[in-house]
């Protein structure tokens, strides 16, 4: 038997889409392989309700030059983007708010996310969360208030917003260890989890991995 004739299908991009003219957007994560958009066009109406752009996004731009995206073959992996209608670029400083939660850039305008420290300010409780098999994305924040308390059905929707898995939509929650968290109140403020959708949980380094360790999250208080 040959698999010559099989065409492997592309990687998944992980790409940060920002509000043209926004210099408050905040920027949001997008996802994009070939299950999931089949054409530019899909992924643009996708990027109009996401934003929630006030009129139909129509083009993509590079932040920092304002190049025009032509396609889902043009978009390159853990790179931003700033999507507008049919006006013109506005070049802005679109991540400028966002430095103090940035560390370190790469030479293709896409720049890392770390973590913030864990924090109890105001009732509000951070935990942070990995994506299941991902050793590419850094975790997440997951801020969440205990009064009053998120039902989980709707934590779980959340996550789904947030983690955007490859797989979908996000079915459990698990400790680093792999045991499922049950219910919101098994949620430890400081500590790492992995959402997981309908797949196997993967047990990788991913603490080891995508934490830095001169990061103020770095903690054994991991260990669940």
């Amino acid at each position: 038997m040959t698999f010559c004739g099989l065409a492997l299908a592309p990687p998944a991009k992980t790409v940060v889409v920002y509000r043209n003219g926004d210099r408050f957007s905040r920027g949001r994560k997008f996802v994009v392989n070939q299950r999931r958009f089949l054409t530019f066009e899909a992924f643009l109406n996708e990027v109009t309700k996401s934003i929630h752009a006030p009129l139909a996004v129509r083009n993509l731009y590079t932040p920092r030059h304002g190049r025009r995206v032509a396609g889902l073959g043009d978009l390159r992996d853990g790179c931003q983007y700033v999507a507008a209608g049919f006006e013109k670029f506005k070049k802005l400083n679109y991540f400028s708010h966002r430095r103090k939660e940035l560390r370190g850039t790469r030479n293709r305008e896409d720049l890392q996310v770390s973590p913030p420290p864990p924090s109890r300010a105001l009732g509000c409780f951070y935990r942070s969360v990995f994506r299941n098999g991902d050793l590419l994305s850094p975790p997440f924040p997951l801020p969440l208030s205990k009064d009053p308390p998120l039902q989980w059905d709707a934590l779980l929707g959340a996550l789904t917003e947030k983690a955007a898995l490859r797989s979908g939509a996000v079915h459990k929650l698990c400790r680093l260890d792999g045991t499922v968290v049950s219910g919101g109140e098994e949620l430890v403020s400081g500590r790492y989890y992995v959402a997981v959708g309908n797949e196997e949980y993967k047990k990788l380094p991913y603490f080891e991995l995508l934490v830095p360790r001169d990061s103020a999250c770095r903690t054994l208080w991991y260990v669940d």
